[in-house]
């Protein structure tokens, strides 16, 4: 039996990326809808259903991106919400690449780091990608420092991640005063960048300023670097006494993750693979 991969877009147009990757990873039929909003999942969703038998629905599965993650979450909710039974599908929600650029950050971050012992800043800490990357650092026992150019909004996105892990060690910081950016770097083990494309963070002589510093991950492909000093290519690269990765360099275990949870999805029929499942999931692939 063929496997079809549902594709659910909050954009007006289906992610080109999101479909290749797809076909890379060996869906045989793959069905693209755009535009898609809560209101109208529950028709979509039971179109799947209903087609196969039970014990044939592991081989019809669900995906939900677009460039809002806020948007996505809600269509998870719908999507799940819609199922029931036996007449499931397997789901996973990736909305701008967040949930498995986060996990493998994290991810490349363990192979150098014991994270459970590791202080680490998330600058641009309120994006998609950065509060993903600093739940996951919270799950795995880590004291994060959460940075945004607003305290209100870190405090907010603290209060959220709190809420899930109410012993999570986590300090709301603002960055975008000198000061600030200082009192949140100071006595870090690791620096995450994670802020929008083309915006620098922090600068070389700032990040040389922190003197405990042993890696530092700069996802932001698109020059300037988010990082300074930061090459998007590098990947485990030495530089003025600590490691360094690049968005690229992150990338390929990125892609990885993201070609075995399409696989994944096929396996059975009730997964759900949010942020911490795929990065639980992209453990078997580093």
């Amino acid at each position: 039996m063929k496997t079809i991969l549902i594709q659910l877009d909050t954009d007006p147009l289906p992610s080109t990326f999101d479909r290749v990757v797809a076909i890379d990873a060996g869906v045989d039929e793959l069905f693209s809808y755009g535009g898609v909003t809560p209101e109208v999942v529950e028709g979509l969703v039971h179109g799947a259903m209903f087609t196969r038998k039970p014990t044939d629905l592991k081989n019809t599965a669900i995906f939900i991106g677009g460039s809002h993650v806020a948007a996505g979450e809600t269509l998870l909710k719908a999507v799940t919400k819609s199922l029931f039974g036996p007449f499931k599908v397997s789901v996973m929600m990736d909305s701008n690449g967040s949930n498995t650029t986060a996990a493998a950050t994290v991810l490349a971050a363990a192979k150098h780091l014991d994270l459970a012992r590791t202080t680490a800043v998330v600058l641009g800490g309120t994006g998609p990608v950065g509060c993903r990357v600093a739940q996951l650092l919270l799950s795995q026992g880590a004291t994060v420092r959460l940075a945004s150019r607003s305290m209100e909004r870190s405090k907010a996105t603290c209060t959220m991640l709190t809420q899930t892990n109410e012993h999570a060690s986590l300090i709301a910081h603002e960055s975008q005063s000198e000061s600030g950016l200082a009192a949140a770097c100071e006595g870090v083990d690791l620096v995450v960048a994670a802020g929008a494309a083309k915006t620098r963070l922090i600068s070389a002589r700032q990040l040389a300023a922190i003197s405990t510093l042993k890696l530092a991950i700069d996802l932001n492909a698109v020059a300037p670097a988010g990082i300074e000093g930061v090459e998007v290519m590098d990947k485990a690269r030495e530089h003025l006494g600590h490691m360094v990765y690049g968005a690229i360099g992150v990338g390929g275990m990125k892609m990885k993750i993201h070609h075995a949870a399409i696989r994944n999805l096929f396996l059975a029929n009730d997964r759900i693979l949010d942020t911490a499942a795929i990065y639980e999931l992209g453990k078997s692939v580093t």
